[in-house]
């Protein structure tokens, strides 16, 4: 595995600009660098920050998983699923796939017009077949990728189309308090699109209703039209500049009724947007709807949604983001959030993030044995920890994990931290009730080729999957990412019809695009993070890449009650008096661990840790005796076992046009005892 390459494109990725500069870390709290070791701008970061934007993504940013394609239809899984899809239209709502291409008041379809006969079997096609249309992605190639063949739909059968005993308005005005707003006043509180959809369709096969389930794991209920969630805000707020505004094509049929209803986020939105349906853990979804895939993690795994109410005020942070696909990270893809109401769905939720740690153990699809499982309370009593953790859209590499999780144990309560007030914290992470922090990797591959940002994922968990976070904008959180740039990404949603532009508030998921954490120096980003409360330092120490373009991070934790009984030393070495030919020229020195690793008792972690106590952790700082001089290091930070060692690159740039010295001077502290520290002078000339 090569070390310490420096891959700015990384697998293709266009570079784009970094999100914070140092000084904005510094004054945020979070740590990134000494002052005299920050890099200049003609020294590339270690490992650069570089986040974009979901408006800014197409097709073209997916990057495949080198060597597997988890879509390819001939592979098995291991646990199958039988899939039904069941395509309905209504009297006043023909399939919008069957019309004219972009002749319906939303502009679509985008290709041209498929026969109504045959709209079932396209959309079962589009959804689990590989082709030009779905660009190679379908539901069924997201699970596999997921859950590593663990997991796939197995069998699909397409059933209809059938033509609904009711108007489309009357399965989708009964949710959110839109009752009220139907063209002929009638009560549609009661009526069920699930209920007469599987009437026809067991109509249609001559059997019992209720026996039509255990013929599948699951039924996809497919309606002509939109899923509410997709249009509601496209197709109102952001079209028309108020409620009074809206045109009679966009209202309610019946000429004495508004031309608007509430939704769920806000107070309105224009009749035909909101007349559609709401897409639900049901299977129930539209034509635009992307976020199957989500749906099934209810259905066949229980996972409970993570997303929280970005529009109510007080606010309330994001707890996943674009991260996981139980939170927005469903509405990934091409565009972003405001390209879901396309038919067929071909862009934004068109590629969901992956599933984070937790809900990968959860799931089942990362083993216990890939992640390294590490005590709080057995921290203190071992010392630092450093392992090394893959990328998490494939397998762990040899030598690396899944992830790490560090269990708050201990005396009551596990969660120390002080509880606040979410009405007043808008990025407060609720009630202190969390049971461990997780640490993985993500890189843009595969589905996550549409997550905003390569780096380190550093989260809160709770065992329990359900439970709101407490405060009156409380939400099901039991996953809170650690945000590395808590600060507003101040950037704009949408422009109004009138020109004015509307920010995204702190609740929006999108918040989280620049939450990684990130290794070395002005990359950005902080390559650490302390809890002071719960008593435990987070560490991104190095990273690798393998010879497929893998990432692989180095990452260390610590307690911060105490360090293990292990004795601490180090050393440093090197040349005492270096030419410098060239801006940048390194001047290698060696870091040595002098120190001795003491044994220690079994059963300190719930896992059995290699190497336990091996390693310790150095914090580098660099500067420069000698006028117009410049002296960087990359990082900061460098681990290092017991008796081994490792170069430590110190680059030096000479003023402009000299002639003369200067004193380059490397010191280097352990972070278990920082009362053991070493410094070491090099004399360094100029050469012309």
């Amino acid at each position: 595995m090569a070390k310490n390459l420096f891959f700015p494109h990384d697998l293709g990725l266009r570079p784009r600009a970094r999100r914070a500069s140092v000084p904005l870390l510094a004054a945020l709290g979070l740590a990134s660098c000494a002052a005299e070791g920050a890099v200049p701008a003609d020294l590339p970061p270690l490992d650069p920050q570089i986040v974009q934007d979901q408006d800014d993504m197409t097709w073209e940013d997916y990057r495949p998983i080198p060597g597997k394609n988890w879509a390819d239809p001939s592979l098995q899984p291991e646990r199958g699923f039988r899939l039904a899809v069941v395509a309905v239209d209504f009297p006043d709502q023909p399939f919008v796939i069957t019309l004219p291409k972009g002749s319906d008041p939303f502009g679509n379809p985008q290709i041209d017009p498929i026969p109504r006969e045959e709209v079932p079997q396209f959309y079962a096609d589009f959804w689990m077949t590989p082709s030009a249309l779905n660009h190679g992605q379908t539901i069924r190639g997201y699970w596999m990728e997921q859950s590593r063949g663990r997991f796939g739909v197995t069998e699909v059968e397409a059933f209809g189309p059938y033509r609904m005993p009711k108007p489309f308005w009357a399965y989708g005005l009964n949710e959110y308090g839109q009752h009220d707003y139907t063209p002929d006043g009638s009560d549609i509180r009661n009526n069920r699109l699930e209920r007469d959809c599987d009437s026809l369709w067991a109509a249609d096969l001559g059997v019992p209703a209720d026996s039509l389930r255990s013929r599948f794991d699951a039924v996809l209920r497919i309606y002509a039209g939109y899923d509410e969630t997709g249009v509601w805000q496209e197709f109102g707020e952001m079209k028309f500049a108020s409620r009074d505004a809206i045109p009679p094509e966009w209202g309610n049929p019946n000429p004495s009724k508004p031309r608007w209803v509430p939704t769920r986020y806000v107070e309105w939105t224009s009749w035909l947007a909101g007349a559609q349906q709401w897409g639900l853990s049901s299977m129930r979804q539209g034509e635009n709807s992307g976020t199957i895939t989500h749906e099934l993690g209810h259905f066949a795994f229980r996972l409970p949604d993570l997303n929280n109410n970005p529009y109510v005020q007080p606010y309330r942070r994001a707890a996943a983001g674009p991260w996981d696909m139980m939170d927005r990270g469903c509405f990934n893809g091409p565009g972003g959030p405001h390209m879901r109401w396309v038919v067929p769905p071909m862009a934004g939720a068109a590629m969901p993030a992956g599933l984070m740690l937790k809900n990968r153990l959860e799931t089942g699809f990362v083993s216990p044995h890939e992640v390294l499982t590490l005590s709080r309370e057995g921290l203190a009593r071992s010392g630092l920890v450093v392992a090394k953790v893959t990328a998490r859209a494939v397998d762990p590499v040899p030598g690396s994990y899944a992830g790490i999780i560090v269990r708050l144990d201990g005396p009551e309560p596990h969660d120390r931290t002080p509880p606040d007030d979410p009405a007043t914290n808008p990025l407060s992470a609720g009630t202190p009730n969390y049971n461990g922090y997780s640490l993985e990797v993500v890189q843009r591959i595969g589905y996550d080729s549409f997550t905003p940002d390569n780096g380190v994922l550093l989260a809160k968990f709770k065992d329990n999957l359900r439970g709101n976070n407490g405060g009156p904008n409380a939400f099901n959180s039991y996953i809170w990412v650690i945000d590395a740039h808590p600060e507003d990404i101040n950037r704009v949603d949408y422009i109004r019809p009138n020109g004015e532009k509307v920010m995204r508030t702190l609740a929006d998921y999108r918040q989280l695009n620049d939450a990684l954490f990130h290794a070395g120096l002005d990359s950005g980003s902080s390559f650490e993070w302390t809890d002071p409360h719960n008593g435990l330092h987070f560490y991104v120490v190095d990273l690798e890449y393998t010879a497929e373009g893998i990432r692989v991070y180095q990452l260390g934790v610590r307690s911060l009650a105490g360090s293990g009984p292990h004795r601490r030393g180090l050393a440093l070495s090197g040349p005492s008096d270096v030419p410098v030919t060239a801006p940048n020229t390194p001047v290698t020195f060696t870091l040595r661990n002098t120190g001795e690793r003491v044994p220690l008792p079994a059963g300190l972690h719930p896992d059995s840790v290699p190497a336990l106590g091996d390693h310790d952790l150095y914090r580098l700082a660099v500067s420069v005796q000698g006028d117009g001089w410049n002296a960087q290091i990359r990082n900061a930070l460098v681990a290092v076992p017991v008796a081994g060692e490792a170069p430590i690159p110190v680059y030096v740039t000479p003023p402009r046009n000299a002639s003369g010295a200067a004193i380059v001077v490397l010191r280097a502290v352990s972070e278990s005892d920082p009362s053991r520290s070493a410094e070491i002078r090099a004399r360094v000339r100029a050469t012309r």
